[in-house]
């Protein structure tokens, strides 16, 4: 087996309209439309967002809201990401540092979605 990438995650989420629109807003991440689950893309992935009551048929085994923890890359230098999150009052987490990335070193920050989940957001 050759995998080449991840297609997608699905998160467990209390609420998909409020996730929907953190996602869309702040990281200008387009609402899926035409997706078998509520969602947004990121890149050439996309993040689907469900309901803990309304799992699909083919569920994790103990679904929880707030226990994911994944990086995203931006293309933005590092003080326009924290210029950015600043204008939308979130909360930085842990300030930028070097840390180990896929393609080698990175610099990134970390803060929470809504659901807190911890999101890395780096910069190569």
């Amino acid at each position: 087996m050759n995998i080449r990438e991840i297609d997608h995650i699905t998160l467990t989420v209390s609420d998909i309209a409020k996730s929907e629109r953190f996602y869309h807003e702040v990281f200008d991440m387009p609402i899926l439309e035409d997706a078998p689950l509520a969602g947004v893309r990121a890149g050439k992935q996309r993040i689907y967002f469900v309901e803990k009551e309304q799992q699909p048929p083919f569920a994790p085994a103990n679904p929880s809201i707030g226990s994911i923890a994944f990086s995203i890359v931006a293309k933005n230098p590092m003080n326009e990401i924290i210029n950015h999150l600043k204008s939308y009052f979130i909360d930085i987490i842990d300030e930028p540092q070097i840390r180990e990335g896929t393609h080698g070193k990175v610099k990134s920050l970390l803060i929470k979605d809504p659901d807190g989940n911890i999101i890395e957001i780096a910069n190569y």
